[in-house]
């Protein structure tokens, strides 16, 4: 298609219990670009935003706890979330959450009993009194009577705040803990009858009973971290799937959610408007009404029946309907602009001229095999993850490699090797001969564009072809440009600028008495009149256009001012036109470095092979010299095709830039 897509602008009355059933359609289909008058705040909407992102939040934190990577966007096959489904969220989170605090408490218990152990053990090697051990940071010891039945209460009393360990058989106990549970461990042992007794003065170390107590309770809170840890991977393996699904819910209905907060609407209603592919508007309201039983109202309008559009406050947005050769080009028409609804669509220019550039630059049947093969690698359903992202550059690729594999095959390259197409060229030069009945030995290449005595005159017409290359690109754009403003209605610039009908006539016309000279020719009295004749439209336009539209004065800023823009306007259009064509020298400049770097590259490798009479160092300078070719002179001709189509194209037309098509969509992966 030439023209993008028509496009009609949807307004979807929809009740507020349908509403998210209609913006998940709307998501899942991506058909709807929103209108910009979806600004105001649905006085309907329920504001669950924030709840839904505590929820998002939760299960996040207990999926980041059990080592899970949630979804970052709602995936396809998400559905939008039920109140079963936060249920099951709340006590799902809740079970992680409780398992996650009953670890941490164990690693605190447990970093404490080794600050314990540790302090007893090193106390222990100082051979010091037993009563320096109150002057210990981390734990604390008493020692006294306890009647033996009460044991049982007190550890009940203290539960894991303590240890308490028999002495001996007479009702002698030592009771150990941290020197935080102090107060507790005093309180407990006097609410059960425990009374003090005396140490020995002068008795030395620590009780190996109390070690082995300590020692016993660090070895069964190992044992229930490893528990913990067992049920922490069970849940994992159980509820990983349930985690995602969940969190890609609760991401969906956030969008819904702010979606919703952004339209018009009332208590009971909200009102949907934005911008469908009209042979999609069909299939959108059969569906909107099949799920909505009918209780929903669409109205449908063309661009010129929208108020904002005739009045200039929003443009349509341009949607683009490609094959898969001329798709792969379109990023890099929308990286420069988007162009307007209702224009010429270049992006089949972009596609053509773009490949024919890059293989002219690029000419070798090996390189270019090389860019084919990665073609086919980024756009494999098989590639790897890490691959995906340069899908986009997959069709760019095949065809850049299949246009340098021609021109490759013209000069006689393969991998910068000037021998082995010889043959096969003499034989396809050697049937058209026979065919044309043309004696003689067929040529060993179709060109050659390394400088050699003798071909100086085919590398200049070369160049003459790089420049008709240019000037066909030119005058496309030019003819792009006036088909555009005619259809946009803007009737003096399609006829009076230099990039409209005076602008091409003046620009062909110079080309026409360039190469009538170049032949042999001479410049002639109605030259004057064929270059003068545009000229004077366009440096006139404005005043003409004027005085057809009965607009006075015809000179709006007077004759000194006309005079002046006239010249002024008179050195540009001279100079951009030259600057436009001679531009396209660039491409035999490249095509003619391309060929000499190869030829170095081919040389160098040669004398290494004679002079070492060896293979190896001669296939490794041409690995590398390839390798160097491709990468580093590979993105310099890329880098130049764009520009010549940037400057020397889009320039004629691209004055004023549309808006891209985004419509509504759950997930950032585009569509194939």
């Amino acid at each position: 298609m030439m023209r993008p897509r028509k496009m009609k602008q949807i307004e979807i009355t929809v009740l507020s219990r349908d509403v998210d059933s209609v913006i998940e359609y709307l998501g899942r289909k991506e058909l709807m670009h929103f209108s910009s008058d979806n600004n105001d705040a649905g006085a309907g909407s329920s504001n669950k935003t924030p709840h839904i992102r505590e929820n998002l939040n939760r299960l996040q934190s207990a999926a980041v706890y059990l080592g899970i990577e949630l979804p970052k966007e709602p995936e396809e096959d998400t559905v939008l979330l039920q109140e079963e489904e936060e249920s099951m969220a709340v006590t799902l989170t809740e079970t992680i959450f409780e398992l996650s605090a009953k670890e941490n408490e164990q690693h605190g218990e447990r970093k404490k009993l080794e600050e314990t152990i540790n302090e007893a053990l090193a106390f222990s090697k100082l051979n010091a009194p037993f009563s320096d051990l109150e002057h210990l940071s981390y734990m604390t010891l008493r020692i006294g009577h306890l009647d033996p039945r009460r044991h049982e209460e007190l550890r009940e009393n203290l539960a894991d705040r303590a240890v308490i360990i028999p002495l001996d058989d007479k009702g002698r106990v030592l009771a150990a803990a941290s020197r935080k549970g102090r107060f507790a461990l005093d309180s407990a042992l006097k609410n059960t009858a425990f009374t003090p007794i005396a140490i020995p003065e002068g008795y030395k170390g620590v009780p190996s009973e109390l070690l082995e107590s300590l020692n016993g309770r660090l070895a069964a809170i190992d044992i229930e971290l490893e528990n913990i840890n067992a049920k922490k991977q069970e849940i994992k393996k159980e509820q990983d799937t349930i985690l995602k699904k969940l969190a890609a819910s609760f991401l969906m209905a956030e969008t819904v959610e702010e979606i919703k907060r952004r339209l018009r609407g009332t208590q009971n209603a909200f009102v949907i408007s934005g911008w469908v592919p009209a042979d999609d508007v069909k299939e959108l309201v059969a569906e909107l009404n099949r799920r909505t039983n009918g209780r929903t109202a669409i109205r449908s309008y063309n661009p010129e029946e929208v108020e904002n559009v005739t009045e200039g406050r929003e443009k349509v947005p341009v949607s683009l309907s490609h094959g898969a050769f001329v798709r792969g080009f379109e990023p890099v028409v929308l990286s420069y602009g988007s162009p307007l609804y209702g224009t010429l669509d270049p992006t089949p220019f972009v596609a053509f001229f773009f490949s024919i550039l890059f293989g002219i630059m690029f000419g070798d049947v090996g390189q270019g095999m090389i860019l084919l093969l990665f073609g086919f690698l980024f756009g494999s359903k098989n590639s790897k993850k890490s691959l995906a992202s340069f899908r986009g550059y997959s069709v760019p690729l095949k065809a850049v490699g299949i246009s340098s594999m021609i021109m490759g095959f013209l000069n006689g390259s393969f991998f910068t090797n000037e021998h082995i197409l010889v043959k096969p060229t003499q034989t396809v030069l050697g049937f058209f001969m026979r065919i044309l009945n043309i004696a003689g030995e067929p040529p060993e290449r179709i060109l050659n564009l390394v400088p050699e005595k003798g071909n100086i005159g085919k590398v200049l017409y070369f160049f003459g072809f790089t420049i008709a290359v240019g000037v066909i690109l030119n005058s496309i754009g030019l003819v792009v440009n006036i088909a555009n403003q005619f259809s946009l209605k803007r009737y003096e610039k399609a006829i009076f600028s230099k990039s409209g009908l005076a602008g091409i006539l003046f620009f062909w016309y110079a080309i026409f008495m360039v190469v009538r000279i170049i032949q042999g020719g001479s410049f002639e009295r109605y030259d004057y009149a064929g270059l003068a004749i545009p000229i004077f439209f366009i440096i006139s336009g404005p005043a003409i256009w004027r005085l057809l539209a009965g607009e006075r004065p015809v000179l709006e800023h007077g004759l000194g001012v006309f005079i002046v823009e006239g010249f002024v306007e008179l050195l540009e259009v001279g100079s951009s036109y030259i600057a436009n064509t001679v531009s396209f020298l660039r491409v035999g400049a490249f095509a003619l470095s391309h060929a000499m770097l190869s030829f170095i590259v081919f040389t160098l490798s040669d004398m290494v092979h004679k002079l070492t009479a060896g293979p190896f160092f001669s296939i490794l300078i041409l690995f590398i010299g390839n390798a160097i070719i491709i990468i580093l002179e590979g993105m310099i001709v890329a880098i130049q095709a764009v520009r010549l189509q940037y400057y020397e194209f889009f320039g004629k037309f691209f004055s004023d830039m549309g808006v891209a098509y985004a419509p509504f969509h759950f997930r950032n992966k585009t569509k194939p």
